[in-house]
């Protein structure tokens, strides 16, 4: 944690008579400050993890608990979060409501995290809100995340939006998230992922997924598996909550979400809409239809699997898990063309068990993402000599790309992915 003698930084404020004004850069030197002031799951990994509501429930009755005055709909799970939420906000986008969005981590700006409509929050409500730490209450030392998440429902608050959608940050039961009180959750999926902090099982990932569950708030499972939708009920009857099977939904209906994988997310969706007509809100079908096939208008949604150009094809997917892998490798194994893959990974990566699933027929570029937790493809360098695949290892994301794309012929594709970092460089560069 931060000292609170730090808490009133001078360096990237313009100060006249306790006044801060903004500008580009003050706005930009304050959020460098923020990233490294405050712990960051996303760039120091474990030992910025803060588990647990007290400190979140204090940071929310500092500022007058904004999240208790908004609808909201709460979404967790190991894979799918962000499409499923994004899918559901431009559902009802499009029958007309207001709809905040707040997902994690960013790929390219900071504001990315708090939307409304599909527009970035303000630079300057992002700003005038990190000033706001000077007045911050020195036992409250808030993490990175738990600053972001009541800055999302001040904003959402304040903008008053009909419903904000509020995804998980990391696990479920402990996250600075589950402060809220829903209209109704989701689980998506449960797979191995952060077990170094949610367990080593997949029966321990899921008990802390459904963490998530409150009494008489309806959960939907987008599982597949019995282990899993059981201890998911099991929480729900606990709570005397409904619970809804979304595996059991069938439907025709597509979305411009281009994954595989789009077609679980869809029935979430569709879980969703069902459980908030029960409630009187109005969700037409064609709602239902255009926003699942106006996902990247309406939200401005990026990432997954995410198509760059036609010539050549480029593809960039955020999956960095062994279960997304496996699902976006299996999509890249379907296309019929000759592969340059750009790969890069975070420290915790067991990179043994990702290289049993590379596709086969391609080019490899390893490279480093530009994060404290960005691991060096030479520290691996042994184990993709094991793997008698072709690579090349490189120092930057850029510089991995840039070969590819030299290399890469026009009837030959480009994919870019492993990690989130990876993708966000790559974005950040390119688009």
């Amino acid at each position: 944690c931060f000292p609170v003698t730090i808490l009133r930084p001078n360096n990237f404020l313009q100060k006249s008579n306790d006044t801060y004004f903004f500008t580009p850069e003050a706005y930009q030197e304050a959020l460098d400050w923020l990233f490294v002031q405050m712990p960051n799951y996303q760039i120091d990994g474990q030992k910025a993890y803060k588990p647990g509501l007290e400190n979140i429930t204090k940071l929310c009755n500092f500022f007058g608990n904004p999240q208790g005055k908004l609808k909201m709909i709460h979404i967790g799970g190991t894979n799918g979060k962000g499409s499923t939420s994004n899918m559901l906000a431009s559902v009802l986008q499009e029958q007309g409501y207001k709809v905040g969005l707040y997902n994690s981590p960013h790929l390219i700006d900071f504001t990315e995290r708090i939307k409304i409509n599909g527009v970035n929050c303000e630079k300057e409500f992002v700003f005038d809100f990190i000033q706001k730490l000077r007045n911050i209450p020195e036992e409250i030392l808030p993490s990175f995340f738990e600053f972001t998440t009541i800055m999302a429902f001040e904003y959402f608050y304040q903008k008053k939006v009909d419903f904000a959608i509020i995804e998980v940050g990391l696990g479920g039961r402990l996250d600075s998230t589950n402060i809220i009180k829903p209209l109704v959750a989701a689980i998506t999926n449960v797979d191995l992922d952060h077990q170094n902090i949610l367990g080593e099982t997949l029966e321990e990932i899921a008990t802390e997924k459904a963490g998530i569950v409150k009494p008489n708030i309806p959960i939907i499972s987008g599982d597949e598996r019995d282990l899993v939708k059981n201890i998911i009920q099991q929480k729900a009857i606990e709570n005397h909550s409904e619970f809804i099977d979304a595996t059991r939904i069938s439907t025709d209906l597509e979305t411009d979400l281009k994954g595989n994988y789009q077609k679980k997310n869809i029935r979430v969706v569709l879980a969703f809409v069902n459980e908030l007509r029960k409630q009187n809100i109005k969700i037409s079908e064609n709602s239902v239809e255009n926003g699942l096939m106006n996902v990247h208008q309406n939200t401005k949604f990026i990432g997954r699997w995410f198509q760059f150009s036609e010539n050549p094809l480029i593809i960039c997917d955020t999956a960095h898990n062994q279960a997304g892998l496996e699902m976006v490798f299996d999509q890249l194994n379907a296309i019929d063309k000759y592969k340059h893959i750009v790969l890069g990974f975070v420290n915790d990566k067991k990179i043994d068990d990702v290289l049993k699933i590379l596709p086969k027929n391609a080019q490899y570029y390893f490279v480093k993402p530009s994060i404290s937790r960005g691991r060096s493809p030479k520290e691996y360098e042994n184990s993709l000599i094991s793997a008698k695949i072709d690579f090349q290892i490189f120092e930057t994301v850029d510089a991995g790309f840039q070969a590819a794309k030299i290399k890469c012929k026009s009837e030959e594709m480009i994919f870019v992915g492993g990690s989130n970092f990876v993708v966000g460089e790559f974005l950040e560069k390119n688009l």
